[in-house]
């Protein structure tokens, strides 16, 4: 018996040599079979979860899209959901990018920014507000990205450049409400966007359109690990209806410095009876270029202070209380550019340039059909 469990054991350890020296042979062939089975394997798990996850590069394919040959105003509509829509794309930061670069990859963007798709006309007119000052670097990435961006999700839009001019403290919020009259003093856009130069989209399914209720679009940002960071956050990239922004009077005006103004929005929209609406976290990721807060734009010592006011301090600071002061209107190859006054804590202050591009048109007034919708929107709330 004993001699019996001898030779078994020989034996199998005669196998077990053999199958490990067929292994180390056939090593490499082995691995590519193990990895042929689990790409079938994944393939096929989750409904093409894979697929999803696939990313590409933004500007794919976007070099087909020609003017259209037919006459303007016999287009057809585009496809309620974008052919050209991909998903994921990469988003890395090229050294030495110049805008003519971005202008010569951007052909069918016109004077000013403007864009519309050659072949079909869109259902929505989109305006992208992007407050600004000493980001040149910045601008120049988001342009690089927001442009095909936005092309793919076949939109008609424009893209406003609103300039603080000046080294006073720089007023984020302000300048949003300045691009909102602005805006819509060229057109009767129906969405607005407002954005921070700093934030790159990452997925184009990540729609630039506006919804029934105020949308935060950037809810997924690399810098609090693509999660939201609390539930009433409204920071970095929203969208509002014109009625919806003037149902919550604006933006404040009155945060000067860093921090405060997004949570003071998220307020206004719950205290104007409307809800935020948001994409998923798969499709609304951003990516933040790094920076350290710019001079001029130190944090605000008092925004917690005025936060607590703002149920108090809302209707009547906002788009109704706005003043400002036009320096000079530019429309450039990618996108139209206003600088603007917006004076200081103390209130508007006289602005000397030394070349100012036009005459200054001082703003001060409540005034044409945006203010008029303020005053009705204001009556049905009251």
């Amino acid at each position: 018996m004993s001699n019996l469990q001898s030779k078994w054991r020989y034996l199998v350890m005669i196998l077990g040599i053999q199958l490990v020296v067929m292994a180390l042979l056939s090593r490499e062939g082995y691995q590519k079979r193990v990895t042929y089975f689990f790409r079938i394997f994944r393939r096929g798990d989750a409904g093409g979860s894979v697929r999803n996850q696939t990313v590409r590069d933004v500007y794919a394919n976007l070099s087909l899209l020609t003017k259209g040959l037919a006459n303007e105003d016999s287009l057809p509509y585009c496809p309620q959901k974008s052919p050209l829509i991909n998903g994921p794309f990469h988003v890395t930061f090229p050294s030495g990018l110049t805008l003519a670069q971005v202008e010569r990859k951007n052909p069918l963007v016109v004077r000013g920014g403007r864009y519309r798709p050659p072949n079909c006309e869109s259902h929505h007119r989109t305006a992208i507000i992007i407050p600004h000052r000493n980001r040149e670097q910045h601008l120049k990435f988001l342009l690089y990205y927001l442009h095909p961006f936005l092309q793919r999700q076949q939109l008609n839009y424009g893209i406003y450049i609103i300039h603080q001019a000046g080294n006073y403290t720089f007023n984020r919020a302000k300048l949003m409400n300045v691009g909102f009259r602005e805006a819509m003093r060229e057109e009767d856009w129906d969405c607005l966007f407002f954005h921070d130069v700093d934030l790159i989209p990452e997925d184009d399914r990540n729609t630039y359109t506006c919804e029934a209720h105020p949308k935060h679009a950037a809810i997924a940002m690399d810098k609090f690990g693509y999660k939201l960071p609390y539930k009433m956050y409204f920071g970095g990239v929203s969208a509002l209806t014109p009625q919806q922004y003037l149902r919550m009077n604006g933006f404040p005006n009155n945060y000067w410095g860093w921090g405060g103004e997004d949570d003071d929005i998220g307020l206004r929209v719950s205290l104007s009876g409307m809800l935020i609406s948001r994409p998923s976290l798969t499709v609304g990721r951003y990516k933040m270029i790094k920076h350290k807060l710019d001079k001029g734009n130190e944090e605000n010592p008092r925004r917690f202070n005025m936060l607590a006011k703002t149920r108090h301090t809302w209707r009547n600071d906002g788009m109704n209380s706005v003043q400002y002061e036009v320096l000079s209107r530019e429309y450039l190859p990618l996108y139209t550019n206003i600088t603007v006054n917006v004076g200081t804590q103390k209130g508007l202050q006289p602005f000397n340039s030394k070349a100012p591009t036009q005459a200054p048109s001082p703003v001060k007034q409540p005034e044409s059909h945006v203010e008029t919708s303020i005053s009705k929107v204001r009556s049905t709330n009251s």
